[in-house]
């Protein structure tokens, strides 16, 4: 079963940095897609990036707000995706989620179509 663990959330002013981390496991494919969601209150889920975990591939996608700010990576020895958030603005504030789409490697942001979700991690952007 594959699983799906976020980490490193937190509680930061505007204009600082986190580094979320996405550990999955239980993977029995070797290509496959993660993507990064963001859900606020009284907002839809949203997507912010996706990345292709393959030895021979590793394209990205952003959203747009997040263009030059976001920074996705796949360290594949350990099982882990990474999303660096530079340059923090409040309307970044979310919880935040790692997905799974074991059944393409094409990008995209379609929530209903990712098979496995973590259990999210909040991410509070002060003033």
């Amino acid at each position: 079963e594959v699983q799906l663990v976020e980490s490193g959330g937190g509680l930061v002013q505007a204009g600082g940095s986190l580094n979320l981390s996405c550990a999955a496991s239980g993977f029995t494919n070797d290509d496959y897609i993660i993507g990064w969601f963001r859900q606020a209150p009284g907002k839809e889920r949203e997507g912010v990036a996706c990345i292709v975990v393959s030895v021979t591939d590793g394209k990205v996608l952003y959203k747009d707000s997040v263009k030059g700010r976001f920074t996705i990576s796949s360290d594949n020895a350990k099982n882990t995706v990474y999303l660096q958030m530079n340059s923090l603005k409040p309307e970044d504030t979310a919880v935040y989620y790692c997905a799974a789409d074991i059944h393409t490697v094409i990008r995209h942001f379609i929530p209903d179509a990712y098979d496995y979700w973590g259990q999210g991690t909040q991410v509070t952007v002060s003033i």
